[in-house]
């Protein structure tokens, strides 16, 4: 199931749609927020699913065009985003590097989110800023100190996820928060896809372009520690909570380490697509227009 998170012209407050093709059914009557879902059964998850599909069928009162809505970040205000640095061996390959002996995680503050076709506005205070195609883990349960072998029970969904840097704020600061963390640098989207929908987590290509160019091309293959070993190693030092995001790193081809090296720049458009979850999409403004 596809759950998004949207605004629309005529409703006074954001609401959460079940996705049917090119669709948005509101089921703001039984979630809140696209994370409520987690706390569905089966049987009560396909029970929306099915009406949602009837609503659609007959559009019904709350079925609305997509093209008409807004779309917000699909977990509207996860406690934590977790994210993982130099977790693709082709990614380590483009730097020379030899594969980290245990995940290097960083924290990306929630403030940075932003939308599906929301701009990704570049600050005043950087000339470096980088795209990063990231496959994203949606906690559905509360994990705290879980076995490796049952990391799957505590998943409730995957969204796509463009870790913006800002390069020469890393740099400076010899660490990744501020650089990661600026306004607009974790577009996320467009929706959430159930767990139940993506079997295969690690078998998805992972494609990023800039301006209709390929710029990363790989696959959740590459990852070096997989998703049960994230939620594991996490898990035996902080409670993931319901809502909480991993991003599980980005493949090889950042414009930092090409030559030249590309970064973004107004007027840019970067998409990121990922097998089965679908394209998130932005267009790059500088601070003085947004």
């Amino acid at each position: 199931m596809r759950l998004a998170y949207l605004r629309h012209a005529l409703r006074p407050s954001p609401f959460t749609a079940v996705v049917v093709n090119d669709l948005a059914v509101d089921v703001s009557h039984t979630l809140a927020t696209p994370v409520d879902s987690f706390a569905l059964d089966q049987p009560a998850r396909q029970d929306l699913m099915e009406r949602a599909n009837e609503a659609a069928c007959h559009r019904e009162d709350g079925v609305v065009p997509l093209a008409e809505t807004v779309f917000l970040p699909p977990v509207p205000r996860p406690g934590k985003i977790v994210a993982v640095g130099l977790n693709y061996r082709d990614h380590a390959a483009e730097q020379g590097k030899t594969p980290p002996a245990a995940p290097v995680v960083f924290a990306k503050y929630a403030s940075a989110l932003t939308g599906h076709e929301s701009p990704i506005v570049l600050p005043p205070n950087s000339r470096e800023v980088d795209y990063e195609a990231e496959l994203a883990v949606v906690i559905g349960r509360p994990a705290r100190q879980i076995a490796r072998e049952a990391a799957y029970d505590y998943v409730g969904g995957y969204t796509l996820l463009n870790d913006v840097s800002a390069r020469d704020m890393q740099r400076q600061d010899k660490q990744f928060t501020r650089a990661k963390s600026c306004d607009t640098f974790a577009p996320m989207g467009p929706w959430l896809v159930t767990a139940d929908e993506i079997p295969a987590p690690h078998a998805l290509d992972i494609r990023l372009t800039l301006n209709g160019q390929v710029m990363q091309s790989s696959s959740t293959r590459e990852m070096i520690f997989d998703i049960p070993y994230l939620i594991w190693f996490l898990s035996q030092s902080m409670t993931l909570e319901p809502g909480d995001v991993i991003s599980t790193g980005t493949p090889g081809g950042v414009g930092v380490f090409r030559q030249p090296p590309v970064f973004l720049k107004p007027g840019d458009e970067v998409a990121v697509t990922i097998e089965a979850l679908g394209t998130l999409k932005n267009h790059v403004v500088a601070a003085a227009v947004a």
